[in-house]
């Protein structure tokens, strides 16, 4: 082979090279307008047809519906055999839930009405370091793996993904956020709906045209609001504590756009001196990422005494960083604990086996969980010896 024609090849190389490292991180050139969710910012989940829930799902903010023909709630504790558990408050078809519903079309006009960064159409979400910005899918846009987005030690900076038609994420996908980016300020205007397959750890504010589906063990740090359709949820778990109203959330002034027009993104690679290698893990000290520390266990404190299985007993919730524990006994709910001591006292159930169930939320990003103690019951005698004369003769 000729220099020349190594020559060559070795540019041809560096050109693959460069561009493949391209699609991993793509800065935006234009920050992000603030989006205002007004009274809606109080929800975690908010329908307009209706809200579904299957399973010990646990949302940290209000729950809601409303649509004028009146939209239906299911699935949630006070609603027939639901085990959802809400720890804001509930609104079905009321004013604040209409006010919401009218602050959220508010919010997603003006997102999916603000400047592109960067247009990302055709390409995967996952396994990409996104900067602070506004990126466009025209269509539908899908995740596979995990999604960084890099603050660059920004308070403020603001991510908003506009997407045309769908939002899709594969099982066990991830957003993750990096030098210190905020869930508060992560934003996804859905143009029809939203499917977040199972195990999904997400972040940020959907805001879905359409509907929502959350399937079984996915979380959100961040909230799942529908203008027109559904939002169905299967054993989730929402965290927006630091979103809320009463949180206090820092918004900085949005910069003048440059241009309103897509721009072509470009590579961050490693070793350029810009500060942020592609795929590098922040250190601990610049990232929001909240900790998983918490532990629990399910225990009689106090047992029946031997041979007397029609006594009841106390069952205690043990660990760290308990936020409240909900107590059942074969599917029926006998207590609500909110601080320690997390125990109950359970009563005789009857002869049979019976089912203690004790669904844990954690203070920290601990996925909540649900503990099971099994006993059986037994009758008090009934069989006494009949009066008179034995019948026995042998």
């Amino acid at each position: 082979m000729s220099n020349r024609t190594r020559s060559r090849g070795t540019r041809r190389y560096g050109v693959a090279l460069a561009v493949g490292l391209a699609s991993l991180a793509t800065p935006a050139a234009v920050q992000a307008a603030e989006v205002n969710l007004g009274v809606a910012n109080s929800y975690s989940v908010l329908g307009a047809s209706a809200v579904t829930n299957t399973g010990a799902s646990v949302l940290g903010g209000d729950l809601g519906v409303y649509q004028p023909a009146g939209g239906a709630l299911s699935g949630f504790l006070g609603m027939g055999a639901g085990t959802g558990l809400v720890l804001g408050a509930t609104h079905d078809d009321d004013v604040h839930a209409q006010t919401a519903q009218n602050n959220l079309t508010t919010a997603y006009n003006v997102a999916a009405g603000e400047p592109r960064s960067a247009t990302l159409t055709g390409t995967n979400l996952g396994n990409r370091t996104l900067l602070a910005g506004t990126y466009n899918y025209a269509t539908s846009a899908g995740l596979t793996g995990a999604l960084t987005l890099n603050a660059q030690g920004d308070p403020n900076a603001r991510f908003i993904i506009q997407i045309g038609t769908t939002l899709t994420t594969a099982p066990n996908s991830s957003v993750l956020l990096t030098n210190g980016a905020n869930p508060c300020n992560v934003y996804w205007q859905v143009g029809s709906s939203a499917t977040l397959d199972t195990n999904t750890t997400f972040v940020g504010t959907i805001m879905a045209n359409q509907s929502i589906s959350v399937l079984n063990n996915s979380t959100i740090d961040g909230r799942a609001l529908a203008r027109v359709g559904a939002v169905t949820l299967d054993d989730n778990d929402f965290d927006a504590s630091a979103c809320t109203a009463g949180a206090t959330t820092t918004q900085g002034t949005p910069a003048t756009p440059g241009t309103s027009g897509p721009t072509t993104p470009i590579g961050t690679l490693p070793g350029t001196g810009n500060g942020n290698p592609v795929n590098q893990a922040p250190p601990a000290s610049r990232t929001t990422r909240r900790l998983r520390r918490g532990r629990s266990t399910l225990r009689r404190t106090t047992p029946a005494r031997p041979g007397r299985c029609t006594d009841g007993f106390t069952a205690r919730v043990r660990g760290s960083y308990i936020k409240s524990v909900t107590f059942r006994l074969d599917g029926k709910r006998i207590a609500n604990r909110r601080r320690s001591p997390f125990k109950v006292y359970v009563k005789a159930a009857g002869a049979g086996r019976h089912k203690v169930t004790a669904r844990v939320t954690y203070k920290d990003a601990t996925r909540a969980k649900t503990m099971t103690m099994r006993y059986r019951g037994c009758a008090a005698a009934a069989l006494q010896p009949r009066r008179g004369p034995s019948r026995f003769t042998g």
